[in-house]
């Protein structure tokens, strides 16, 4: 989907969040958890109930906190939004990519520094190389770090008309790799340039399967381990089947763009760029576990994460591996944002991840403003530690 080179969350200017008196307390227990980080959640939405609605999750073992909310509505038909309401993660995706990735490498079924040439499906090899791509100089880790030099499809004016004049089209991956080829030229040689691109982490679908032989969204689930973390309500969407005993998907808008999850394809954005479904309490786990050491067996293996992109031409911001820094309030952090508005960030100093989905994105920047309150929050409740 379309998306800034620069993440929202990497943005200096945040958007300002009123606190409560309840707020400046210091959090003693359960109840002044919920009441806490009720009161910053529903104190952001009153400030712009555009938004639809708003989900967040905390997730901090050490602190004993694990905690879900909601505020405002799961649908612009006021339904009422339930903290356990799923939504599509988007671009949130490329790090569960990005470690399944990983996860190879730790296996030595996989090297960061390996060509994709024989790694990509022979079709796509074929598609790439006529359209002038060294597929023979082009790494995973290009792939990952977005120094591919390969055109996106997404970030196209062609293909936003698409979606918007034929919302129901049910997108291959194959279709939206070739459609890369056709909407733009290569931006450069492997390395040369950064240029953010769904099409790269699509390829590395196409490399997951054919070192796997399974589905890539099976080898996901499994290379993670879905089941080991209790990430029960976390799946890709119309490609796996529907979790029992889990609410119906939130509804997610991009008014300005004229698009509704509920009548968009999840197609658009599903093989990899995109694709999961997740509560934030999920999401928040997955963050989690990935920075404490529970997907990967050896630590030398996160630390391969970090890898940061380094193209010839200067860049705006960072990006890593399937993940980019933030800093909130003077906390620094780690995470990815999505196209649907959503945020997930884990916070080394803190010890904690956060877990965000705004409703309508063209709201977004709330991500920002919630975030900033809660740090603000958990600040203060670890002096009290």
């Amino acid at each position: 989907m379309r998306i800034s080179l620069l993440f929202c969350f990497l943005l200096v200017l945040f958007l300002g969040c009123k606190e409560t008196p309840k707020q400046l307390e210091v959090i003693r227990n359960e109840e002044d958890k919920t009441q806490v980080f009720q009161s910053i959640l529903d104190s952001v939405y009153n400030e712009n109930k555009n938004a639809v609605g708003l989900l967040v999750h905390i997730e901090s073992p050490k602190h004993g906190i694990s905690w879900s909310g909601a505020s405002g509505f799961s649908d612009k038909n006021k339904s009422k939004l339930e903290p356990n309401h799923p939504f599509l993660i988007a671009s949130n995706t490329k790090t569960y990519v990005s470690a399944a990735i990983l996860r190879l490498v730790e296996q030595s079924k996989l090297d960061l520094n390996q060509a994709i040439d024989t790694l990509i499906f022979d079709k796509t090899n074929a598609l790439l190389r006529n359209d002038g791509y060294g597929t023979d100089q082009i790494k995973v880790v290009n792939l990952l770090n977005h120094t591919s030099g390969i055109h996106d499809y997404a970030v196209t004016d062609d293909y936003m008309k698409m979606l918007g004049e034929n919302p129901s089209h049910r997108f291959t991956r194959d279709e939206q790799i070739e459609l890369a080829t056709t909407f733009g030229e290569p931006l450069g040689e492997p390395g040369e340039v950064f240029s953010y691109a769904d099409v790269n982490y699509l390829l590395l679908t196409e490399i997951i399967e054919g070192v796997t032989q399974k589905p890539f969204y099976t080898s996901i689930r499994e290379l993670i381990n879905y089941e080991k973390l209790g990430l029960g309500e976390t799946w890709f969407s119309t490609l796996e089947d529907y979790p029992k005993n889990t609410l119906p998907l939130a509804y997610q808008y991009s008014t300005s763009e004229g698009l509704d999850s509920y009548v968009l394809d999840h197609s658009a954005d599903l093989y990899g760029g995109g694709g999961i479904a997740a509560t934030s309490r999920d999401l928040a786990v997955f963050c989690q576990s990935l920075f404490n050491h529970k997907i990967f067996d050896k630590s030398s293996t996160l630390d391969l994460i970090y890898t940061k992109a380094n193209p010839k031409q200067p860049m705006e911001g960072e990006y890593y591996l399937g993940l980019a820094p933030i800093e909130v309030n003077g906390v620094k952090g780690f995470g990815h944002n999505g196209y649907w508005g959503t945020v997930v960030s884990y916070f080394p100093d803190l010890d904690v991840s956060i877990a965000v989905a705004v409703l309508e994105r063209d709201q977004r920047g709330m991500r920002q403003s919630l975030n900033e309150a809660i740090v603000e929050a958990l600040k203060r409740y670890n002096k009290t530690q």
